[in-house]
């Protein structure tokens, strides 16, 4: 064609009996493509094929059929074919299920615009989705889409690409204070007391602590492994790796945790390496829901004067703020909370064991100065004038209820 006088440089155009024109062109695949419609003039159709040849230049041509693939199944393929962790996928699954496949399932990839993702974003949630969860959806959806233009080359761009759509506000979790924390164990049937204990002054995840062993502890050196963790599954409990390669730590103890963790391996675990360390009362691995209603999760809390809203999870918050008050490098914080990031990848690489020691024995000062200091304020003597009563062991303003002058609590003082 090229080359050729009275011929096109790129593509040719032909005259059809109907007297309108069509344009062809081969691609860069060496196939033969026609324009989707026809013209009214060899103008318009030579116009068409000049940007088609632009578009081939800039490496921004794709395959028109492509486009014309399913959103629902190119989405279940993608979450079907991804690395992912069981729990992830469950996750991902119904995301898709839920909140992106009625919506948008039934397009071509190439026919979803950013208009597109506007409309079923409000669709979301005017019909009662929450942002937490619109949110989640269109992360996921984004993923999908750059996988199928920058990896498969599907489309040429990614219409999730509006700004704010990938973030939202999230509240800031309550935080316990030591003497709410030692009334919650307290609360506890004795053998979920040290579960609350470490939870607190370890910074494990639910699922970590779930999964811990007696093989994981080391009492002499006073630290915990973290190999694995617990998910549950929506037909089973899966022991399994951690939630990302940060998550696999040891982690240094603070006293306080130590010596509650020392009773419970002696009264509450067998003696094999592989023995469970926290079960349910049947010996059990241990399951969220059934461990709320089983020690009366809600009731206790309010007995305790935790804060609204308080959830299990968020008693890793006490001692990382602990271990930050320590002056605790953020480097450190991160090594010790499991936590991963871009950025974090290559830093937990020189996590220092020592270092994880003194933020343990400093977390250990606070935890007895916050203990006694609550103590010391329980016991201090009425204003002159009123009769002496009794404390009762009752929720208090400030937290203490229960905290002081408990078994737990003059161990940990004496410590």
């Amino acid at each position: 064609m090229a080359g050729s006088k009275g011929r096109r440089r790129f593509g040719n155009v032909r005259r059809l009996p109907s007297g309108r024109f069509q344009a062809r062109y081969v691609g860069p695949d060496g196939l033969e493509r026609k324009a989707p419609r026809t013209f009214e003039t060899e103008r318009q159709a030579g116009k068409w094929l000049t940007v088609v040849e632009s578009e081939i230049i800039k490496g921004e041509w794709s395959a028109p059929e492509a486009g014309e693939i399913k959103l629902e199944a190119y989405g279940r393929k993608w979450i079907a074919e991804r690395k992912l962790q069981p729990r992830s996928r469950e996750n991902y699954e119904d995301l898709f299920r839920l909140h992106i496949r009625p919506h948008l399932g039934g397009l071509a990839l190439g026919a979803i615009k950013p208009q597109t993702i506007r409309t079923w974003r409000r669709t979301l949630l005017d019909g009662g989705t929450s942002e937490p969860q619109a949110v989640k959806a269109y992360s996921l959806l984004r993923a999908i889409l750059n996988t199928a233009m920058k990896e498969d080359e599907l489309i040429r761009q990614n219409p999730c690409r509006i700004p704010g759509y990938d973030r939202y506000h999230t509240p800031e979790r309550p935080v316990a204070t030591v003497a709410q924390v030692l009334a919650l164990a307290e609360l506890m049937p004795a053998r979920f007391s040290a579960l609350v204990i470490v939870a607190a002054f370890s910074g494990l995840r639910w699922g970590e602590l779930a999964a811990l062993r007696r093989g994981d502890v080391d009492l002499t050196a006073g630290t915990v492994r973290v190999p694995r963790k617990l998910a549950a599954l929506r037909s089973r409990m899966e022991f399994g790796p951690p939630k990302s390669e940060a998550g696999n730590r040891v982690v240094t103890l603070p006293a306080a945790a130590r010596l509650v963790l020392a009773d419970h391996l002696d009264e509450f675990v067998g003696e094999g390496p592989e023995a469970l360390v926290f079960t349910g009362d049947k010996g059990a691995v241990l399951r969220s829901g059934n461990f709320r209603r089983a020690v009366g999760w809600a009731a206790a809390l309010r007995a305790a004067g935790m804060p609204e809203g308080f959830h299990f999870h968020d008693l890793r918050h006490t001692g990382n703020n602990l271990a930050a008050a320590t002056g605790a490098s953020t480097r450190d914080l991160m090594h010790r909370m499991g936590h991963a990031s871009m950025r974090a990848a290559l830093i937990y690489q020189h996590a220092n064991s020592e270092r994880d020691r003194e933020i343990a024995d400093a977390m250990d000062r606070r935890i007895t100065k916050q203990t006694k200091r609550a103590t010391a304020k329980a016991k201090q003597k009425p204003t002159k004038g009123k009769k002496a009563t009794r404390p009762a062991r009752k929720t208090a303003s400030d937290g203490t209820a229960g905290a002081t002058g408990t078994p737990m609590a003059r161990k940990i003082k004496e410590s």
